[in-house]
């Protein structure tokens, strides 16, 4: 059976609807959204035939149709008008937010995820600027204790890592020098995936065991650093919706595994792309992410995402998701804008 205008006009209306009221759309309410010009008893031709296609599902007795996850996958691919700007008071808004924020990358992330959430009134999720080719750019190595040092490494990406190393004997500030500048000369620009155990063996010999520690907190840290730290916010805004209830532990517990976060929210370099949960392993029917990738420049980027249930309204968070990519983009590049301005368009964006 082939799907014709009509077909996908109903389809679209039905998405709108269900986004809006959350409840099962019948052939009298479809009717009044099409003002008449279609019959009821055509609109239930139409429906049961896009319940026979897989596209609908009928969840009660009564003749009410939601979309189903096959079909919310037609309208997002086929059916969704992805071209329209974000409305000038929103888009005033995010300016306004993003001037406030501290622009150091993790606290631009951790202030950009909590203002995305509350404009949004969905779970929100944003990780850290990334690339094959992070390293770390300079170390430092202070004493925090009789016996305890902390290495902290700045990323070429421009954000901050700190780990504490244990050190039996304590550490002089010289020392404490020393070793900074023997991290800075070895282990600065050096790819997380060229760290390799006789690397790590000739720096240990040239200092004394007892501040072995150190060399391995700062290896740690270079291995994180190829890794993403994902921050969410507006968590408890997944107990709102229905179609989530009994799996918002579920969900937070991938969430919070940032290794699973960052590839869960992981978007493709040219598009935003939606994820179902129909299609994650393992499967959460009901949930969306939507997700967009932010641009930092140097081959440095990360994402920004949405999630929520399919019912979200996604012609109207995209873009709202895009006009925080292109802040989160500039503010992680530190080009930090003094007064508002009109959104960075995207190509084929029409003003």
């Amino acid at each position: 059976m082939a799907m014709d205008e009509r077909k996908q006009r109903v389809l679209r209306a039905i998405v709108s609807l269900y986004s809006v009221e959350g409840e099962p759309v019948g052939s009298s309410v479809l009717a009044n959204y099409f003002d008449m010009a279609v019959s009821s008893a055509t609109l239930r031709n139409e429906m049961a035939a896009l319940t026979r296609l897989g596209l609908l599902e009928q969840p009660h007795t009564s003749a009410g149709r939601v979309p189903s996850a096959k079909g919310y996958r037609y309208y997002l691919d086929h059916l969704l008008d992805n071209s329209q700007p974000l409305d000038r008071v929103t888009r005033a808004r995010v300016d306004s937010v993003f001037a406030s924020l501290d622009h150091e990358p993790d606290r631009l992330a951790q202030g950009a995820v909590k203002a995305l959430a509350q404009m949004s009134g969905f779970t929100a999720a944003i990780s850290t600027p990334c690339a094959d080719d992070l390293c770390i750019a300079h170390f430092e190595v202070v004493q925090v204790g009789r016996s305890a040092a902390a290495v902290l490494a700045v990323t070429s990406a421009g954000y901050v890592r700190t780990r504490v190393a244990r050190v039996r004997d304590g550490l002089t500030r010289e020392k404490a020098a020393e070793l900074a500048a023997l991290l800075n000369h070895n282990l600065t620009f050096v790819a997380a995936v060229d760290l390799n155990r006789r690397m790590l063996a000739d720096l240990c010999s040239q200092i004394s065991p007892s501040l072995v520690p150190v060399i391995s907190a700062a290896a740690a840290i270079l291995q994180e650093s190829a890794t993403p730290r994902v921050y969410l916010g507006g968590e408890p805004f997944l107990l709102n919706w229905p179609q989530l209830e009994g799996k918002v532990q579920q969900i937070l517990t991938l969430l919070n595994d940032e290794n699973l976060a960052a590839r869960i929210i992981a978007a493709p370099a040219d598009s935003t792309s939606v994820l179902l949960g129909e299609d994650m392993d393992p499967q959460i029917p009901g949930l969306s992410v939507v997700s967009c990738r932010y641009l930092v420049g140097g081959g440095l980027f990360g994402s920004v995402a949405l999630i929520g249930p399919t019912r979200m309204p996604f012609s109207k968070v995209i873009p709202l998701l895009e006009a925080f990519a292109d802040e989160l983009g500039e503010g992680m590049a530190g080009k930090r804008k003094d007064t508002p301005q009109a959104a960075v368009l995207r190509p084929g964006r029409k003003p």
